[in-house]
């Protein structure tokens, strides 16, 4: 029997430009839904963010086969069910042919060729129509935060302006719609390029969760979406912590499938710190099946988002077990006082075009003018380091007094087993650039002597210390917000990860996973 690959298949595997779903995975996700949606004729199905056109054609072929009884004439079966349950809002104009293709098998809804008999336009129940992003007085648009600078194009181009979070869905269908659930696979971000190029450059900004808040705000039974999964660990450029809050507080989640590994979902595409699907529904409110991927280990628990008040979502079963035995030695206001609070927040000692990761207004030597140490990226200086005048440093030249500790922002690649990149001493009279975060930042909080700036960097180079920041970190990027799970310690003496261990009572299980999944740092 000659074999005839889905076409949909071969999409799914193409690149990372755009995340395109499976029909095996898209399948998944409609298992979720309780089965008899899809024998009733009046449930109504959404794709906000339609680029293949598969979550429309597997719902498709589910209610067809659902309705076999109660409208036994194929052709009449399908007009209704294209007519009035599914719908999609796709993309750009190069996906909704595409989607419409794979849905009414012709580009054209009312074409020669549409399975469909009961269209008389073109676009159907799929439709795009171009949209524009409404700018404001600092560049940016008001919709979906997309920079004027980079995305106000000409109608040659496209602009991203997504009609689903631009546009009502009354604006979109000309007429009020209400459906009973709201599926896809979201545009993951937009490039956040601002006018004026600094030492920062452009970076790339979250754009699903408009995407969720918009379906949210429809109203519909349920919605299942798949995402990235940094969203559970408030990790990723914009990504507010009032959406987090609401997703993980508000306990609407019913199920939530989450992989550590992006390519059990999309073959060949890395997402750093994977991804997600889940169902929500407004009406639900309680605890969550939570099942984790881990290659071939599924682990599946039952219980709150929230489950130990931390605002995030703890991954992985041994890491709660760990993360509660801390919280009986240091109590739950640790999770608000942790050693994230000795960490500076980015861009610390920097501004503009000022100590930035590239910026090389410093000298090579020291003399009688240049007697601030500038610790920079050692891709500049092989030594790693500079020399400014004291007027040069712009901000926070409070903290030049103080014994420091540096440490690079950005650690590994998200998926190692070092975590972060090697802290070192930082002496009095030295600053960092963009480069670093500084620890001991604070000179009303911190007052670290050299000995005990040591100490933290022996406490940093612990497995103990360095799983724990990965509970949280799951991505390149070691903001401050990493160390959340940390807890502070005497820095009066240096620690080792046997001390630790006793210390909060680790039994040998533990302590071997740490070890597994952690590497001693050189």
């Amino acid at each position: 029997m000659k074999y005839s690959p889905d076409i949909l298949n071969c999409l799914a595997n193409l690149s990372s430009d755009e995340v395109f779903t499976s029909p095996e995975l898209a399948n998944r996700m409609l298992d979720l839904l309780p089965q008899e949606l899809f024998q009733s004729p009046k449930t109504r199905f959404l794709d906000p963010c339609s680029k293949s056109g598969v979550f429309l054609r597997e719902i498709t072929k589910r209610l067809l086969e659902g309705l076999e009884g109660q409208i036994p004439d194929l052709q009449e079966r399908i007009d209704h069910v294209m007519t009035q349950q599914v719908f999609g809002i796709a993309c750009t104009d190069l996906t909704a042919e595409m989607s419409r293709r794979t849905l009414y098998c012709s580009k054209q809804a009312n074409g020669e060729y549409s399975v469909s008999t009961a269209f008389h336009d073109v676009q159907g129940n799929l439709l795009y129509e171009r949209c524009h992003h409404t700018w404001n007085a600092q560049g940016r648009c008001e919709h979906c935060g997309a920079s004027k600078g980079e995305y106000l194009r000409t109608d040659s181009r496209e602009t991203y302006a997504y009609p689903f979070i631009h546009n009502s869905i009354k604006e979109i269908f000309h007429k009020d719609m209400q459906f009973d659930v709201i599926i896809g696979n979201p545009p993951y971000q937009l490039s956040k390029a601002t006018e004026k190029t600094t030492n920062n450059g452009a970076f790339a900004s979250a754009i699903y969760p408009l995407f969720i808040e918009q379906a949210i705000a429809i109203h519909p039974q349920y919605l299942i979406m798949i995402v990235p999964s940094r969203w559970m660990t408030r990790t990723g450029q914009g990504i507010s912590d009032e959406w987090v809050d609401k997703m993980i507080k508000g306990n609407h989640i019913m199920e939530l499938h989450d992989y550590l590994d992006s390519t059990q979902c999309f073959a060949g595409v890395e997402i750093k710190g994977g991804v997600n699907y889940f169902i929500y529904s407004e009406k639900y409110e309680g605890k969550c099946k939570y099942v984790l991927h881990q290659n071939e280990i599924v682990v599946e628990r039952n219980d709150y988002l929230d489950m130990i008040g931390a605002g995030v979502v703890i991954r992985d079963a041994m890491a709660i077990n760990i993360l509660q035995k801390v919280v009986s030695i240091e109590g739950d206001y640790f999770l608000n006082n942790s050693f994230s609070s000795a960490v500076s927040p980015k861009h610390f000692f920097d501004r503009d075009d000022v100590l930035g990761s590239n910026w090389k207004g410093y000298n090579v030597q020291q003399d009688e003018n240049h007697k601030v140490k500038l610790y920079v990226n050692r891709k500049l200086e092989s030594c790693g380091y500079g020399w400014i005048k004291e007027s040069d440093v712009p901000k926070n030249i409070g903290t030049l007094p103080l014994h420091k500790v540096y440490i690079p922002k950005a650690g590994g690649s998200g998926t190692d087993s070092i975590i972060l990149g090697n802290p070192f001493y930082g002496e009095p009279n030295s600053v960092c650039s963009y480069t670093y975060l500084c620890i001991g930042y604070d000179p009303q909080r911190h007052n670290y002597s050299k000995k005990q700036c040591m100490n933290i960097i022996s406490y940093i180079r612990t497995c103990f210390f360095r799983y724990l920041v990965s509970v949280k970190k799951k991505t390149q990027d070691a903001a401050r917000d990493v160390y959340q799970f940390v807890p502070l310690q005497d820095f009066s003496h240096p620690w080792t990860d046997e001390m630790l261990y006793e210390k909060y009572g680790l039994d040998k299980d533990e302590i071997a996973f740490i070890e597994s999944m952690i590497r001693p740092m050189e």
